[in-house]
């Protein structure tokens, strides 16, 4: 009599899942080094980036339901206070951050773009190991994708119109196709079939990382002429962009009062952006320079969201 192996296979995919997930800053690293070394390959598949963030925004979608835009008419200031903190602080931090360090227009351009990204989906698993409001992450997540629609556009035509050519309305319809179709396709898939795909489901976060992971490996397969020169003045420009936006968006949360798990939150979804899409817009609009910014982000971000969510799991919030 054959054995059913489903149970077992149930239980072994998600914890496997989750370690590969968990590994992202390495495979990241790897991936770049290969880049470094062997770039012909990487290089001729810059025309994958979109579809690959495609895929990215439609696995996003299959871990969301319409249910998750409902917060906003349960907890309306905590929504409304994160998503305006992440839009109106890290812009501003990155354009600041781009003057103090003097950055060229690429990597200023590439920076404020990042600034003014959504918040990504790893945000949800950080705030979930930190012991902070997950069903608050994932509204402010859901709502700061929509609303990037029209603010990462103008945002950026804002901040850096004025030194780099910004085409508002072109990056528009590409963010409606980029980011807004394939979220908008997965949560209606979810939410219509969602039970078909529960046990598929933890397939969805590696799919995710090797994309993003194979997108950094292209754009530094791209910047490799001059990646010694620009490296190290974009990846610290990102280090300082994040912890900015980390610390200004728990103590603002602090200062208005509210309690710690949410501020643990706000922070996280403050700090913690959708990269990749920063990566693929400044491709398709601005340079491979422009584009160096998102992809180390789309590390360090990972990796200071972990060490932050591992002291604050082990010390509970508080009021």
């Amino acid at each position: 009599m054959q054995k059913d192996h489903a149970p077992l296979t149930g239980k072994i995919l998600p914890v496997l899942s989750a370690r590969l997930t968990a590994l992202f800053p390495l495979w990241a690293i790897l991936a770049s080094a290969a880049a470094l070394f062997w770039p012909a390959p990487f290089v001729a598949s810059k025309p994958a980036i979109v579809p690959l963030l495609g895929v990215i925004m439609l696995g996003m979608g299959l871990t969301l339901t319409w249910n998750s835009f409902t917060r906003v008419f349960t907890c309306p200031r905590f929504v409304a206070g994160g998503v305006f903190l992440q839009f109106f602080l890290m812009p501003l931090f990155a354009w600041g951050i781009a003057r103090l360090l003097h950055l060229d227009q690429a990597l200023t351009a590439g920076l404020v773009l990042v600034g003014a990204c959504p918040g990504g989906t790893a945000s949800n698993v950080i705030c979930f190991l930190a012991g902070g409001d997950v069903a608050l992450s994932i509204t402010l997540t859901a709502c700061s994708t929509i609303l990037a629609v029209f603010l990462t556009p103008f945002l950026t035509w804002f901040y850096v119109g004025q030194v780099v050519p910004v085409p508002v309305v072109d990056m528009f319809l590409s963010i409606v196709k980029i980011v807004l179709i394939p979220v908008g396709a997965g949560v209606a898939l979810n939410t219509l079939f969602g039970g078909h795909f529960k046990k598929v489901k933890p397939v969805f976060p590696v799919v995710s990382v090797g994309s993003i992971v194979f997108i950094i490996a292209i754009v530094v397969a791209l910047n490799r002429q001059n990646f010694h020169m620009i490296g190290a003045a974009a990846a610290l420009a990102v280090v300082l962009h994040n912890l900015a936006g980390l610390l200004a968006g728990y103590w603002a949360a602090r200062i208005m009062g509210w309690e710690r798990q949410v501020c643990r939150t706000i922070a996280i979804e403050v700090g913690m952006q959708n990269s990749g899409l920063g990566v693929a817009l400044a491709m398709k609009y601005f340079s491979a320079a422009a584009a160096l910014p998102g992809a180390i982000f789309s590390i360090w971000h990972n990796f200071s969201g972990s060490l932050v969510a591992s002291y604050w799991s082990r010390h509970k919030p508080g009021p």
